[in-house]
């Protein structure tokens, strides 16, 4: 379970969530459907989702001092590694495969 530190700061629980909206599927969610990838449209296409991932990634910089998302390359499946620098300035990284 993931919940807001003694300080009140959420990093956890937004970083969590960011990995939980990346592999989640675009219009997936039923509240929020521009959360995600178009995963089946980029398996047809052969195009990786950096777009999508980058919309992501503005869309959750707010909550972080830093965060910092890019691809692995020549990886399958496509995995992006994932780098935010809390509040607190510890540092959070995971590589998130899609």
């Amino acid at each position: 379970m993931v919940t807001i530190d003694a300080k009140g700061f959420n990093d956890a629980v937004y970083v969590t969530a960011l990995a939980q909206a990346i592999k989640l599927v675009l219009q997936e969610s039923p509240f929020y459907g521009n959360v995600g990838i178009p995963q089946y449209q980029t398996i047809v296409t052969q195009v990786y989702p950096d777009f999508y991932v980058a919309q992501l990634q503005s869309q959750y910089a707010q909550y972080f001092a830093s965060l910092n998302i890019t691809r692995q390359q020549g990886v399958d499946p496509p995995t992006y590694n994932v780098t935010a620098i809390t509040h607190q300035g510890s540092t959070l990284s995971a590589a998130i495969p899609i």
